[in-house]
């Protein structure tokens, strides 16, 4: 999936933990009992000659009012110079629209050391016409580590986002096991935590064996919890050496079956290599 529409789908199924854990002054006046996600909005940019969707657009009521806000939530995985003008063509679209008050939030997952601005102003010799402000989440300037002590699915998996050095991937990893370990959800939800998680932190075999290393050193009971998970890296790494496995059989038996004078056609047939690795073998 592409990565709006992964980070959407993050955001609508665990929208009060992803409230809750980044913008916890808005969550306390949100009344979260009835969230309404809104179709999929189009914005046609006409002097671009273009249409774009609009990633999350949630309706909720707000506590102890009558009153209903919009939450528009756009996810940005590069870096563009004029996003904050998009951002405010999307809230005057959407109030355009609605008229309900909005509350905008960009989700920033590039890496870029520069603050990103927060703000579009429109200004006149005279005065200043507009000053628009959104919400900012930069996650590549998170740590981490404020976040593993936490019970949040959202903040689960957008550690794999955060501002981690090389040297901690690993260690990123490890606690982000432990933290689904924790969390009371299904096993959907979890599946698409890890498949979320993987997206963006997959670790080589080095660490690999580095990972099942400090498997070992956990309490025996956190162990065993980490181990059963339906996606952890116990289980994964069992599956794929199981698949390597077969797969070497094959190709021992490819060798031996060109050998014996086999068409490569028939012997692909009989052990689910491709004619061109079968070459390949033949030719080492």
């Amino acid at each position: 999936m592409k990565h709006d529409r992964l980070t959407k789908k993050l955001i609508q199924e665990f929208f009060e933990e992803f409230i809750e854990g980044f913008f916890p002054d808005l969550h306390s006046h949100i009344d979260f009992s009835n969230v309404t996600f809104l179709e999929q909005e189009v914005y046609l940019d006409y002097l671009e000659g273009s249409k774009k969707e609009i990633d999350v657009l949630a309706e909720v009521k707000l506590h102890h009012e009558d009153k209903i806000l919009h939450i528009h939530t756009e996810a940005q995985s590069t870096h563009e110079a004029d996003f904050p003008e998009r951002m405010f063509l999307y809230f005057a679209y959407l109030y355009a629209k609605h008229r309900k008050p909005i509350q905008p939030i960009a989700v920033l997952s590039y890496n870029r050391k520069q603050e990103e601005p927060t703000q579009f102003k429109v200004n006149t010799p005279t005065q200043e016409v507009l000053q628009f402000n959104f919400l900012q989440l930069q996650l590549k300037k998170k740590n981490w580590k404020e976040y593993i002590q936490s019970d949040n699915p959202a903040a689960a998996a957008l550690l794999s986002q955060m501002g981690y050095e090389e040297h901690e991937r690993v260690q990123v990893k490890l606690e982000f096991l432990r933290m689904i370990t924790r969390l009371k959800i299904n096993p959907a939800q979890m599946e698409f935590l890890y498949g979320y998680f993987e997206t963006y932190l997959k670790l080589n075999k080095k660490e690999e064996e580095q990972m099942m290393e400090k498997m070992e050193n956990l309490p025996e009971e956190e162990k065993e919890m980490v181990m059963q998970l339906p996606n952890s890296y116990f289980e994964r790494g069992k599956q794929e050496g199981i698949e390597e496995g077969i797969k070497k059989r094959n190709q021992e038996l490819a060798l031996k079956l060109l050998a014996r004078g086999m068409s490569m056609s028939d012997i692909a047939e009989i052990t689910d290599l491709s004619e061109a690795e079968i070459k390949r073998l033949a030719g080492e």
